[in-house]
């Protein structure tokens, strides 16, 4: 990789950051005078040292060219990754290229990246020389049937506690408490069905919201009873569909499609969280094969996930899709070169269409929340208390969902589009349309927007 293929943009390397908090130290460590001794090869290893609480400076060293992702070692006591000395050390090569001068790397940096592509080559080996499978598949069979079993109980129990609530009244369901749905939530977690589990706690969100909660609650509750009934009958499905239920109600599943190689632009990334688990979604499409692809991956409360590449990236690499009809999740396989900034736009479609891809999605998956699209020639404009992206060339129109209307990424949407047209990608569904980055019309770089 080129050295400048390595240098990320300032927006790309915030992308990086595990949190907000980070994000706002690491700029302010993104300056020449906070660094010393710093220094860069044409490996893509950058390095430096910066004064600190410690008794001496912390010695910070980022490889970017590992085709695994971005790779991080700092002696400074934080747990975040990457933490905010490594987010400065990035945003400073991403300004001056003098801030950064070429240079032999010291003994401490050598190292550390010999012993980082010492593990890579044994993992190259073990992943060429895989482990033998089980040994006693039967027992496997026997394992998978039991928890199967255990999962139709849970199921058999959730109906009757959806059918108690109804026959009780919904209007009424909030004066139970949320003690209510977290106990039976318990009892899906007993039954080793998490997805019914996290399900049946959107509805304890839900309860007692306000004039419209009986509603939504209404039609979650239906939700939630279709995706019970569809287990229960399982063997009646589609393979694809029934494959969708069993990672619904959260059977484990493998990415056991065929591998599929392409330049993957990077399109998104983005946290979620709660006070167990951090969740990441990064977007990806393959220029080649034209498919929208999703990656998940998870990290504990506090800790960002391993996987972190930056949008308006390119990743040469192979992804495996996992089962079910219509499901974008793809596990990364093989890289072949690390991320490397890229001028590649993915191709738009109006709102009109964003809307009919949606809707053929709930065919295949109807517990989908969204689809990803991108929206071509789009303009953000008010409406009401809310905004909406409008089509510039068609009187059609999608409202923006009640989450993004509250983000600082919808000004900036509307800075880059300034009235004119926008390339928009985004998450197109039921609630309205979460834009996530967008493009200005004429030249210009990608604008994360969460």
């Amino acid at each position: 990789m080129t050295e400048q293929g390595v240098r990320w943009t300032v927006d790309q390397v915030l992308a990086l950051a595990p949190d907000s908090a980070s994000r706002t130290a690491g700029s302010r460590l993104g300056a020449a005078g906070s660094w010393s001794g710093a220094g860069r090869c044409g490996e893509g290893t950058v390095w430096g040292l910066c004064e600190g609480g410690g008794s001496g400076p912390y010695r910070t060293v980022v490889d970017v060219a590992d085709p695994s992702g971005p790779a991080y070692r700092c002696s400074c006591p934080s747990r975040k990754v990457p933490c905010k000395h490594a987010l400065g050390l990035l945003l400073l090569r991403a300004g001056a290229e003098e801030a950064v001068p070429r240079a032999r790397a010291p003994e401490w940096v050598r190292e550390w990246i010999s012993g980082r592509r010492a593990t890579e080559r044994r993992r190259t080996g073990d992943a060429a020389h895989p482990a033998p499978g089980p040994a006693d598949p039967e027992a496997a069979r026997r394992r998978a049937e039991r928890r199967a079993e255990r999962v139709t109980a849970g199921a058999l129990e959730l109906e009757q506690r959806l059918a108690d609530l109804l026959r009780g009244g919904l209007a009424a369901a909030g004066e139970s408490g949320y003690g209510l749905w977290e106990e039976t939530a318990a009892r899906m977690v007993d039954a080793q069905a998490q997805g019914l589990a996290g399900r049946v706690r959107e509805l304890g969100a839900l309860a007692g919201t306000g004039p419209g909660g009986p509603v939504r609650l209404l039609e979650e509750c239906a939700l939630l009873h279709l995706l019970g009934q569809g287990w229960l009958r399982r063997e009646r499905l589609p393979e694809g569909l029934a494959a969708t239920v069993r990672s619904r109600v959260g059977l484990p599943a493998s990415a056991d499609g065929p591998p599929v190689r392409d330049h993957w632009l990077v399109l998104a990334q983005y946290d979620t969280g709660d006070s167990r688990l951090t969740t990441r979604r990064v977007w990806l499409y393959g220029t080649d094969s034209g498919r929208t692809a999703l990656l998940l991956s998870y990290g504990a409360a506090g800790r960002a996930p391993d996987v972190a590449l930056p949008v308006g990236t390119a990743l040469d690499a192979e992804l495996s899709a996992y089962p079910g009809a219509g499901q974008p999740r793809a596990a990364l396989g093989e890289q072949f070169a690390p991320p490397a900034p890229t001028a590649v736009r993915p191709p738009g479609t109006t709102t009109a269409r964003a809307l009919v891809r949606y809707g053929e999605a709930l065919r295949d998956d109807p517990w989908l929340e969204s689809v990803p699209v991108t929206l071509e020639r789009v303009v953000p404009v008010p409406d009401g208390d809310g905004w909406q992206v409008a089509d510039a060339d068609q009187d059609t129109a999608l409202p923006l969902a009640p989450a993004a209307r509250s983000r600082p990424g919808l000004w900036r949407l509307v800075a880059v589009s300034g009235g004119a047209p926008v390339r928009v990608f985004g998450e197109c569904g039921h609630q309205g349309f979460t834009p996530l980055a967008v493009w200005p019309e004429g030249p210009g770089e990608v604008v994360p927007l969460c």
